[in-house]
């Protein structure tokens, strides 16, 4: 049976996939201090740390926003040009 995908909860979708960015950036936070110490075998200095740390931050509020706006754009495009479509099969758990 096929499905449309009628509205995507903007705040909700925003939420997971900002959060997911934030952790998928976490090896970069890692690579870019190990990185960093290795090049100047002292350990990082403040900017440089804060810099690091604030990798994560941006990728949470920019996948935020980003899903956010998409959700709102892909809502309003429903009305004209209808949703994401898929089929669903019932399975047999027997």
């Amino acid at each position: 049976m096929k499905k449309q995908i009628k509205r995507l909860s903007p705040h909700q979708n925003g939420k997971v996939i900002g959060i997911l960015m934030a952790a998928c950036s976490m090896p970069l936070l890692l690579l870019g201090i190990t990185m960093d110490y290795s090049v100047s075998h002292v350990l990082p200095n403040s900017k440089v740390f804060s810099m690091f740390l604030a990798i994560p931050l941006i990728y949470l509020v920019v996948g935020y926003l980003f899903s956010v706006i998409f959700c709102v754009i892909y809502n309003f495009a429903f009305q004209y040009i209808g949703g994401i479509e898929f089929e669903l099969k019932d399975s047999n758990t027997e």
